[in-house]
């Protein structure tokens, strides 16, 4: 039986459902669609409970409409644990007398929290102060809850993966823009830690993102702004700080730079060859006497 916790928002462990092999919580414990609902699935987890759930939540069932239809259809309700947040906001929470203790759970203003396979009765209380007591974007705050409960004792048997999932609040119409954050970490010794990282380089990209968006309308104060905002999130990023480089370079902020093609190069003879393949195809666009500047630095 493998240890695992999970966020959406919750804090989960649990064993295959119809002995089926699980190797990551982010693929079967949360599920979610903007302008129609949340859904956490866990303890032996049902995982047709996902996109059954989201479909009568699609059809106009409220969050505890549909959880009361799928528990009462599951054989196996005893053993589930069942989280469902509508697009409304409703709340609706379920954690069956069978699930392994510590287990159960708690319901905030549109959240919930879940546990089950816990040291203490105190882990999912922990989860929801911190959850309410956090600020800033909801993906750092789901963490904090989720570190909360590790804190307080998290699963008797330990932890092993985790994952994030935030989706838009209406949909767009464009689901790569729709699924906001969809972060997994499979099988780490530290799967909560491992996750704040990951989410740190996302939120770097996004600042790089920003930038490059600031510097196509000419905003050069701006885009410097956000770059260096993205290195100083992941300062150690090399391709961060090579599409940096080139972004000074295409708009004649060659000596800033340079600094940063020098670093570059320095990890690997790989990034010099491509700066070179950039300038035929356009994205990279320097006089001939400034590339060979580039290239030279060592």
């Amino acid at each position: 039986m493998k240890k695992r916790s999970s966020c959406s928002l919750n804090q989960n462990r649990k064993i295959p459902f119809h002995g089926e092999p699980i190797h990551s919580v982010g693929s079967v414990v949360p599920w979610a669609e903007p302008g129609v609902g949340v859904i956490a699935t866990q303890s032996l987890v049902n995982i047709s409970f996902g996109p059954r759930g989201l479909e009568l939540l699609r059809q106009g069932k409220s969050a505890e409409e549909t959880l009361k239809m799928l528990i009462d259809s599951d054989e196996g309700r005893d053993f589930r644990q069942l989280a469902i947040l509508d697009a409304q906001g409703r709340v609706a929470v379920y954690t069956g007398k069978k699930c392994i203790p510590e287990a159960g759970h708690a319901i905030g203003a549109h959240f919930a929290v879940q546990a089950n396979l816990m040291l203490k009765n105190t882990v999912w209380p922990a989860m929801k102060n911190a959850f309410e007591k956090s600020q800033g974007p909801l993906a750092e705050r789901m963490l904090c809850a989720l570190e909360a409960g590790q804190k307080e004792g998290g699963d008797i048997r330990g932890c092993q993966s985790a994952s994030l999932l935030v989706v838009r609040i209406q949909s767009t119409g464009k689901l790569w823009e729709d699924r906001y954050i969809d972060l997994r970490v499979e099988d780490h010794p530290q799967p909560i830690q491992e996750l704040w990282r990951l989410l740190r380089i996302f939120r770097a990209y996004e600042s790089m993102n920003q930038g490059d968006l600031a510097m196509e309308k000419n905003d050069v104060n701006s885009a410097m702004a956000h770059y260096g905002n993205a290195l100083a999130m992941d300062p150690e990023n090399t391709e961060m700080k090579f599409w940096y480089a080139i972004a000074l370079a295409n708009h004649g902020n060659i000596e800033p730079s340079l600094p940063l093609f020098r670093s570059v190069f320095q990890t690997g003879e790989n990034w010099r060859e491509l700066t070179q393949r950039l300038v035929p195809v356009g994205f990279l666009q320097v006089d001939p006497q400034t590339l060979k500047a580039i290239l030279d630095l060592k």
